[in-house]
């Protein structure tokens, strides 16, 4: 019944329809997920919009996190497992009163628990869902992986054979200060939403830098003298060797977190003067935000993207370079072709994401299993919908356009600076212009824009220069960026988001393309089409204060 009032509350509000609320609830059934979170998850609420309504029903506080000061003292109340588990934050004491913070002031169990355990009374206060992540982070994560720096200096040292033992038990007092300190950076790098660690070994420390929106930041130096006890660590999570240190290593590992929460690990390491470095790639299997709204599609590109998807054969390209989300958009496109009625074979290297109903092949060009070997067996597996993580040579390329000419939609990335240019690039693979033209159904080009951090953003005036460049009005329309906080590294970005041009096939790109025209008379063949560039599409995501005129200026390449 909580959920049936919130729900109504929501329509009433105008936040979401009926329809959206029922298909809600029906995805509810059986996830375990609140219904709050999956409205939210599927895009049909946003999180400002949800904790706005759920404390206007329930009557209470709302607390910014990023900007609340809280007495570290407070986490003796209530332990790190409990309060990560229930998603809370201890904030502040008063008399016989304990706030905490939560996500979810609706998980009464969690509230009685905390009353329990600490014979106060509780009172909850509602906060974003990041925010509490965060918060977790700071002030459970830093205090644990500077305890167990203490604690590894006091230990003796041991040999790597020792070391070995210490460390796979998990149980020894030797190996818990080590496998609690590597615990503690991982979690905070998860709770940053990082996508790669690193661990820089220097001659007299070790640097631990996390990537988020694609920049390194630094978050500990580890002491020179245990950098070999971290390192051995991380190598026995990845199953790797650990008395081997000559050459580079790969190996995988997994992390499952208090809130239930799985995240896959890549590791890699790779030797150099001052030890071993070692960088690991964050891999969520959550993948709610394998969506059109979660990796950026606008309003504008929803029907282009419609037009490309509907078609039962071809071949459709998503092209840029390393790190624009082009893998992303690949996952997302295979979630909504895939189905009962339909036989999807997706061919990667690696494997990032496991996607129920289709069958994923890891290529390993080791064992002689390649891009094009695979694409040929894969083929006499009875397809509907190839997907072929990367198109790397003139071999790869002819055998899934010809794939594409025969009846298969197949499905690949390729690396361009935009979406006419990955004609040019087929060509000079070899792949002969009337299959490029017969076979091609639409490209997407992509890049990877930072966001203005919501917790620090504010308008201000970009430089006329810049905005000169970029074509964008100076006549005073507002525009936005954020001065730096420590949420978003003082850097004033904050999450990212996908600018795209979707380019679609007519008779005109076909014939231009069969005549072997170069790129700039295929642009010319797109007047009047509809076909909307990277840059205009940029132009309006800073029109609406998402990103900066700077950030747009730094990461599209071409200036129409």
């Amino acid at each position: 019944m909580k959920n049936k009032r919130l729900g109504e509350m929501l329509i009433d509000s105008g936040a979401i329809t009926e329809s959206q609320l029922e298909e809600a609830l029906a995805k509810q059934k059986g996830s375990g997920k609140r219904l709050g979170q999956v409205l939210i998850d599927d895009g049909y609420i946003s999180e400002n919009s949800f904790v706005e309504a759920l404390r206007l029903q329930l009557g209470v506080e709302y607390i910014d996190l990023n900007k609340a000061t809280i007495d570290p003292s407070v986490t003796t109340l209530i332990p790190r497992d409990t309060a990560s588990l229930n998603r809370l934050v201890p904030v502040k004491q008063d008399g016989n009163n304990l706030y905490i913070a939560m996500e979810d002031p609706l998980n009464f169990r969690a509230i009685e628990t905390v009353r329990e355990m600490t014979g106060r009374r509780v009172i909850p206060m509602i906060a974003f869902s990041d925010a509490i992540t965060r918060a977790l982070s700071v002030l459970y994560e830093n205090e644990g992986a500077n305890k167990a720096i203490e604690q590894m200096r006091e230990e003796h040292q041991l040999t790597v054979e020792e070391l070995s033992t210490e460390l796979e038990s998990n149980n020894d007092e030797v190996a818990a200060p080590t496998v609690k300190l590597v615990n503690s950076l991982l979690e905070r790098s998860i709770a940053e939403k990082a996508s790669d660690v690193h661990f820089e070994p220097y001659e007299k420390e070790m640097l631990v830098r996390i990537r988020v929106d694609g920049r390194l930041n630094t978050i500990m130096k580890v002491p020179k003298e245990l950098q070999n006890s971290v390192i051995s660590r991380l190598k026995v999570m990845a199953a790797m060797n650990i008395t081997e240190r000559r050459v580079p290593q790969d190996g995988r590992a997994v992390v499952r977190r208090p809130d239930g929460t799985v995240v896959d690990l890549r590791l890699n390491t790779l030797p150099t003067i001052f030890g071993e470095k070692v960088v690991i790639r964050i891999l969520w299997r959550d993948q709610n935000t394998l969506n059109r709204r979660g990796i950026g599609i606008t309003e504008k590109d929803n029907e282009r993207f419609d037009r490309i998807l509907r078609n039962s054969s071809g071949m459709i390209l998503v092209v840029g370079p390393t790190g624009s989300g082009k893998t992303s958009t690949l996952y997302t496109m295979i979630h909504e072709l895939k189905g009962e009625t339909v036989n999807v074979i997706s061919l990667e290297d690696p494997v990032e994401f496991q996607i129920a109903g289709v069958t994923q092949v890891a290529i390993n060009e080791k064992t002689g299993l390649t891009f094009a070997s695979a694409l040929r067996s894969c083929l006499r597996q009875d397809p509907d919908v190839i997907c072929v993580g990367e198109i790397r040579d003139g071999e790869t390329a002819e055998i899934a356009m010809r794939a594409a000419m025969t009846g298969h939609l197949v499905l690949s990335t390729i690396h361009t600076e935009d979406a006419v240019s990955a004609v040019d690039r087929l060509r000079d693979l070899g792949v002969e212009p009337y299959l490029i033209a017969g076979s091609l159904r639409g490209v997407i080009s992509q890049r990877l824009l930072r966001r203005v951090c919501p917790n620090c953003r504010e308008e201000f005036r970009p430089d006329p220069y810049v905005l000169s460049l970029l074509g964008l009005p100076d006549d005073g329309t507002p525009y936005y960026h954020g001065h730096g906080c420590e949420r978003c590294f003082g850097s004033g970005y904050r999450g990212r988001i996908g600018v795209f041009e979707i380019l679609t096939m007519n008779s005109d790109l076909r014939d231009a393309i069969s005549s072997g025209k170069n790129g700039s008379e295929l642009r010319k063949a797109l007047a009047g089409t509809g076909f909307t560039s990277m840059i205009e599409n940029g132009r309006d995501l800073v029109k609406a204060g998402i990103t900066t005129a700077d950030e747009l200026l730094r990461v599209v390449p071409a200036i129409d």
